[in-house]
């Protein structure tokens, strides 16, 4: 089995709130290793919930011995320059502005205000009168990447 495979599955069963959840592994070619763990949860995740998953973590890696030598594990979010992966995190926020590139290349910015399993619906600017705001839907089918920008209001 594939270091990342066991790693997810690892911290998945160490997850105990339901509401948190696994949204990527990474692990780096380079030594020592370099294991990042990305967690997210429906209303966030803190940081003692991360330690805990990250203590339980390192335990099994020693235990089983699936690393060689030393290595890094970092558990924690993703940070906010990190591309949305799953329609879990799009649930998470809902309320939030969103920067959408569909795969026509087009940018889309707006606030999140809907999501299904098919399509988000974001509220933008029009575009022929910039104070007016309209709906738009877009599917998850032609987003190439979203990010959640940060507003200082």
């Amino acid at each position: 089995m594939e270091l990342a495979q066991k790693i997810k599955e690892l911290t998945e069963a160490h997850l105990n709130d339901p509401s948190h959840f696994l949204v990527d592994v990474l692990i780096s070619k380079y030594k020592p290793t370099k294991i990042v763990v990305q967690l997210d949860g429906d209303k966030g995740i803190s940081i003692d919930s991360c330690a805990e998953v990250s203590r339980k973590l390192s335990e099994e890696i020693e235990t089983l011995n699936l690393i060689e030598g030393a290595y890094n594990l970092e558990v924690g979010t993703p940070g906010l320059d990190v591309p949305l992966k799953m329609k879990r995190q799009y649930y998470a926020n809902v309320g939030r502005t969103l920067k959408v590139q569909v795969k026509s290349k087009q940018y889309i910015e707006g606030r999140l205000l809907e999501v299904n399993e098919e399509r988000i619906v974001i509220e933008t600017p029009s575009r022929e009168k910039k104070k007016e705001l309209v709906k738009m839907e877009i599917l998850f089918s032609d987003i190439e990447k979203t990010i959640v920008t940060v507003s200082f209001n």
